[in-house]
């Protein structure tokens, strides 16, 4: 009987264990106060504030090259990537269309010619017959309206021998400006057709050693960009280096798509090493604000709220829901932050200024340097009992 009372004994005592150890390990664990937060101090630094947005990089002066005669492609003198000078010849076209035009034309001009001094040579015998009384006013007035419809068909077949001597010309297509061939459209063979609109054949870059990144800012940032602020970029051919960049204009004329108005920014670059290309995307960073020397927050102890916020007050001062705002008959921005007092958060209200994504600017308030800021809390937020307990035996 005395062993069987101990097994039960036993048998009750371990049980009680159990439950105990599983009471211990479903209950939330309340950290200790010293080490539940974990803190930051507020140090004295520089800020720089940039505003971000993808950009296409463009030569500053790209000219399309076209042509004006329609024909085929008889020759090629340049190609991608090739250096060409003003003038110089980039194509040809088959000449013979514009060559029989040109001759039609002249034998035209030499028909309006001819009849032009018969119409004059008859206008000057009718006006000695007429002065001779041997023909009449109407044969005279004749006479002259041939000369002068005479001279006009002339002028027209010399139009049209000016016409087609330029038509002739353009059949050779060459360079308006110095640069690189960027991009060649045609190849010999090739039939151009200009009936409509000028075919593009050649893209010419004048200068790469000078680009200009096209980019589009939203609204909501484009207050803060001015010509002459500082850019940095990078671009995915080279992710480890950042290239530096000028604002060179901010043009007015918006654009609207899905109720978001951007509006276009050109960034200035120089491109001495020839290293970045034309359409590359650049990732643009512009400087808008900097700071030195001043005192800074860490921005994630501006969004930190402690479990129990609504029982964290400054004295008098309501902490608002979001970490930033701005206080009414006051322009400055707010933000609240927490600190430890006597191992409970309470709630600090401070005035800040710009921001860098990770540390912003203190511009008021009652913290000083070395002040710690609560910006994490270890403890994780106590789950609801959703489900039914675990029942022990």
């Amino acid at each position: 009987m005395q062993a069987i009372m101990k097994n039960k004994l036993l048998s009750g005592a371990l049980a009680l264990l159990a439950v105990g150890a599983v009471v211990w390990w479903f209950l939330p664990k309340q950290a200790e106060s010293g080490t539940r937060y974990t803190t930051e101090a507020l140090e004295r630094g520089a800020i720089t504030q940039s505003v971000a947005a993808n950009g296409t990089l463009n030569p500053v002066v790209l000219v399309s090259v076209g042509s004006q005669v329609s024909g085929i492609v008889k020759k090629l003198y340049a190609d991608f990537n090739g250096k060409v000078k003003a003038g110089q010849v980039l194509l040809e076209l088959d000449p013979t269309l514009s060559q029989a035009q040109l001759q039609q034309s002249e034998a035209n001009l030499a028909s309006a010619q001819a009849s032009l001094d018969l119409a004059q040579a008859n206008e000057e015998r009718a006006r000695g017959l007429f002065a001779q009384e041997y023909v009449t006013r109407q044969d005279l007035d004749v006479a002259v309206q041939a000369m002068k419809a005479a001279r006009a068909q002339f002028a027209v077949a010399q139009a049209q021998v000016v016409r087609d001597r330029r038509n002739l010309d353009n059949t050779v297509i060459r360079s308006p400006v110095s640069g690189v061939v960027v991009s060649r459209e045609v190849d010999v063979g090739q039939t151009v057709a200009a009936s409509l609109q000028s075919p593009v054949l050649f893209k010419i870059a004048q200068d790469l050693s000078h680009m200009q990144i096209n980019t589009s800012y939203a609204e909501a940032d484009i207050g803060n960009i001015r010509m002459g602020q500082q850019a940095t970029f990078r671009v995915d051919a080279f992710p480890n280096r950042t290239f530096q960049g000028e604002v060179h204009q901010v043009r007015l004329n918006p654009t609207t798509q899905q109720n978001v108005v951007t509006y276009d920014v050109v960034v200035s670059v120089e491109n001495l090493d020839q290293a970045l290309m034309p359409g590359m995307t650049a990732y643009v960073n512009i400087v808008v604000a900097q700071r030195k020397d001043v005192l800074t927050v860490p921005n994630t102890a501006l969004r930190f709220r402690p479990a129990n916020a609504g029982k964290a007050r400054t004295n008098g001062d309501k902490p608002r829901g979001e970490g930033r705002g701005k206080d009414k008959g006051d322009a400055t921005p707010m933000g609240t932050v927490y600190v430890l007092d006597n191992g409970q958060p309470k709630a600090v209200r401070i005035s800040v200024g710009i921001t860098d994504n990770r540390m912003t600017e203190v511009v008021g308030g009652e913290l000083k340097e070395g002040d710690a800021v609560i910006v994490e809390d270890r403890q994780p937020p106590a789950k609801a009992n959703s489900g039914p307990g675990m029942r022990m035996f």
